[in-house]
């Protein structure tokens, strides 16, 4: 088996399209068969992530690099796992 690709959601406390982005990811995640590690990172608990993302979340980076911002797309997520686990 594969190691999980690594995904990180920045999101902020009570943000509804960031728990739709985190469910997509799982979603997707299931359906492809492929294994994630998904790190949520609270903006709101860092003075740091807050000014570089604020109100742009969530943001999601997948292996590393950014992908989505605000909402996923399933069909690009499932390219940019697949992809990633090659």
């Amino acid at each position: 088996m594969s190691d999980p690709v690594p995904i990180v959601v920045y999101t902020r406390t009570e943000c509804h399209l960031c728990d739709e982005a985190e469910a997509a990811v799982r979603e997707v995640a299931d359906e492809a068969d492929v294994p994630v590690d998904i790190d949520l990172v609270n903006v709101d608990t860092d003075e740091e992530l807050r000014e570089k993302y604020g109100e742009r979340v969530p943001y999601v980076y997948v292996d590393g690099r950014p992908a989505f911002k605000f909402r996923v797309d399933a069909d690009r997520l499932r390219e940019k796992l697949t992809a990633a686990r090659e």
